[in-house]
């Protein structure tokens, strides 16, 4: 039996309908990433037909925190003025900023990874693999699930989102535009922290954002 709360969640990050929904959690016995693989691979998912839409419009915000310690600065884009405005896109923006300041991404997604830093890490992965005494045979299978974690820790898209760690930030720009009904992209960030690259004593920023955003 597939409860209305899968369902809707399922609706929320693809936009199909309510039925088709149903019937792709049912083919998938209630596995909802399955089913939303599913709907994508059948046309279904309204967020990824609306993904190749242009994106013009949008704003650039800002997030300072722990008394200008920490900067950011994001610009996400959308298709129009009015989906700009809207107080509900402005929140969703300034949840990216704030998430920005505490996870530290360094990209938006894996496609911005330049060849050279994944190729350095795999040989990195590769020997501290070999040097844990790990069969030769298995390794590569190891160095892929560990690059899989590094994704996750430099790239945005990639990363649970601070506030609800079962999401990714991927699923909450899904679900955004899904309510929105227009396509939405983090387009560029920049994050600051004070002192960052000079030596001084060991301060963990980031971790008291994610402890203030827990508490949000």
């Amino acid at each position: 039996m597939i409860s209305s709360a899968l369902i809707k969640e399922l609706r929320e990050k693809t936009g199909a309908g309510m039925l088709n929904c149903k019937k792709a959690l049912e083919e998938t016995e209630g596995n909802i990433e399955k089913a939303v693989e599913l709907l994508r691979e059948k046309g279904l998912s309204a967020a990824t037909k609306k993904s190749g839409r242009i994106a013009t419009e949008g704003i650039v915000d800002s997030y300072i925190h722990l008394g200008g310690r920490i900067g950011v600065l994001v610009e996400v884009n959308c298709e129009t003025d009015f989906v700009a405005k809207n107080e509900e896109f402005k929140s969703f923006v300034r949840d990216i900023a704030m998430h920005i300041a505490a996870a530290k991404p360094l990209y938006i997604s894996k496609e911005e990874v330049p060849e050279e830093v994944i190729e350095k890490e795999k040989n990195i992965l590769k020997n501290q693999a070999l040097n844990e005494g790990k069969p030769e045979h298995i390794v590569g299978k190891m160095v892929e699930g560990r690059i899989k974690k590094y994704y996750q820790e430099i790239c945005l898209l990639e990363q649970p989102f601070v506030k609800d760690p079962d999401k990714t930030i991927e699923d909450i720009v899904k679900e955004q535009i899904s309510r929105m009904g227009e396509n939405i992209k983090i387009r560029r960030f920049t994050r600051y922290e004070m002192g960052e690259g000079l030596e001084k004593k060991s301060e963990n920023f980031a971790e008291e954002v994610k402890k203030q955003l827990s508490q949000e």
